[in-house]
């Protein structure tokens, strides 16, 4: 993406950030908190237009399409807080992401649940799951309809360390089969674990890219991150 802007009133949210990403990389986005992260991805995944600049995907634009439309293109996302329909059962969850999606899950369902180890609680309802599980559940309904970029919003957030050290691996997994990812996150030792490397943005713009360990002894960085609280 090229220049990206969104704008909610006078606020904005996006002021002409420039991402590239590469099939097989997984691309960190940090930076505290109301500095767009989440509006980058609500943006490149549909939920929102933007108000300049280009979004491309396999050299075509595709700023402004649909989510559904982007789904069968090759592009999906996680959310911060799942929303699984919760009287289905896992399977069904995920079957209905495949059909819809109108793309296929490289693996199939059952090798899909299975590699993220949701395949014992297959013929549970959704809503006995608990929010680790259920985050895990988002991504397999994500990963059903078979993506070539998956944007991953907060993943990480709640999981405790043995989660934390399995999302992780599963989404280094995903990089490795050609998956590319942008992964927003607060949590550093995350964000350290899967990413090849980072962007920071304040402010809606980009002020750094490269390493993780770079970006800590970047002034610009340090500053932001100091000025907003250690939270991004």
């Amino acid at each position: 993406m090229e220049r990206l802007a969104k704008r909610f009133g006078g606020f904005r949210a996006l002021d002409g950030i420039t991402l590239h990403l590469h099939a097989g990389e997984v691309l960190g986005l940090v930076g505290p908190n109301g500095s767009g992260k989440t509006t980058c991805i609500n943006v490149i995944s549909g939920l929102y237009p933007p108000d300049g600049g280009q979004v491309t995907f396999d050299g075509q634009p595709i700023g402004a399409q649909a989510s559904h439309r982007l789904v069968r293109l090759g592009i999906n996302r996680t959310f911060q807080s799942p929303k699984p329909f919760l009287s289905l059962t896992v399977r069904e969850n995920v079957d209905l992401a495949a059909y819809y999606g109108g793309r296929e899950a490289p693996l199939g369902v059952d090798a899909l649940l299975a590699s993220l180890e949701l395949d014992r609680m297959a013929e549970r309802p959704a809503a006995e799951l608990n929010s680790a599980q259920q985050k895990t559940l988002d991504l397999a309904r994500a990963m059903a309809t078979g993506p070539r970029l998956l944007l991953v919003d907060e993943l990480a957030a709640g999981l405790n360390p043995a989660e934390l050290a399995r999302m992780a691996e599963r989404l280094r997994r995903l990089a490795e089969a050609g998956l590319a990812l942008l992964v927003v996150e607060h949590l550093m030792a995350f964000i350290d674990r899967v990413t090849d490397r980072v962007v920071v943005m304040a402010a809606g713009k980009e002020i750094f890219e490269g390493t993780l360990v770079a970006a800590t002894q970047d002034a610009e960085v340090v500053r932001v991150f100091l000025g907003g609280g250690h939270h991004g």
